[in-house]
């Protein structure tokens, strides 16, 4: 495992008494390497939860996107936590940057500025946290899921 990848801890919360299955990754240094290994992170675990394999694939892409986010406008740490609970999968990304994450409107000819609109229309719902740190989105899981 290379310096940059091998200081990730996942705290596994497999079923958290009242909610449901969850995961957290400690804060990690923001490195554009760890986009990938966030996404691999999160699809194992749905895939253990037995998440359908289309939410599986636009969760996945919604960590990328908010993971690179944090990366590329955060100060600091970034983490990732998912939990299910009522039905949700909710997904949030902390990084130490307190503007909140906005909406952007890309030109046809940018090569970046959609992620935040991608995971907008790929989740049942997102937001940023009051303080700013924190860009969550939920997903309803399919009755597919145990």
């Amino acid at each position: 495992m290379s310096p940059a990848t091998s200081d990730v801890v996942v705290t596994a919360c497999e079923v958290q008494p009242g909610i449901g299955p969850g995961f957290t990754v400690a804060p990690f240094t923001p490195d554009k390497r760890r986009v990938a290994q966030m996404r691999k992170i999160t699809a194992s675990r749905l895939r253990r939860w037995r998440v359908a394999e289309p939410t599986v694939e636009n969760v996945v892409l919604a960590v990328s996107e908010l993971v690179t986010n944090g990366i590329q406008h955060g100060h600091g740490a970034v983490g990732l936590k998912a939990i299910c609970a009522d039905g949700l999968l909710r997904v949030e990304v902390t990084d130490g940057n307190p503007d909140p994450a906005q909406l952007a409107e890309a030109d046809d000819d940018d090569l970046s500025g959609r992620g935040l609109f991608l995971v907008a229309v790929l989740a049942h719902n997102w937001g940023v946290s009051e303080d700013g740190h924190t860009t969550w989105c939920a997903f309803r899981l399919s009755t597919g899921r145990n």
